[in-house]
């Protein structure tokens, strides 16, 4: 099962060209990862949302690796754009998180992407094992992994 995540686009996202600029797509994956797997979020937010990685919180998070293909161009839009989000895999102390971006009636398919998440013990920086209660929540969201065109 796949998390349907709604992301704005912002001005300051799009280029000289009027599209989405490539470094950007990594900053509207974060939103959709955050909205999608972080607690504290608005009233409403996914059962998924249950990494407390807040100030002060007992666990970071750092990105282990982040790999992306573009497939068209993202134009500004009104309406959000639709970030479809999964977890491709569960380790000891990491996920992977997947992602395709859409347009917002999702007749466009933008990109392609995915993200290792490494969970860290905030007092130590080392890392820690996903806890029951995570994996647990991101169980039902578990699917295959992106496959990428090059690979």
């Amino acid at each position: 099962m796949r998390l349907a995540v709604p992301v704005t686009v912002r001005w300051s996202d799009l280029d000289a060209y009027g599209h989405v600029n490539n470094a950007s797509l990594l900053t509207l994956l974060e939103e959709a990862r955050v909205a999608a797997f972080w607690a504290g979020g608005p009233a409403g937010s996914p059962a998924t949302a249950v990494i407390d990685a807040g100030p002060g919180a007992s666990s970071v998070t750092v990105i282990a690796r982040q790999e992306a293909e573009y497939l068209g161009q993202i134009p500004h839009h009104r309406e959000p754009i639709i970030v479809d989000t999964w977890v491709g895999r569960m380790g000891g102390a990491s996920m992977l998180v997947c992602y395709e971006v859409h347009s917002p009636d999702r007749a466009e398919l933008y990109a392609r992407a995915a993200t290792t998440v490494v969970m860290l013990d905030a007092s130590t920086g080392r890392p820690r094992r996903l806890t029951d209660a995570e994996r647990a929540a991101w169980e039902p969201y578990l699917e295959e992994p992106i496959r990428f065109r090059r690979g």
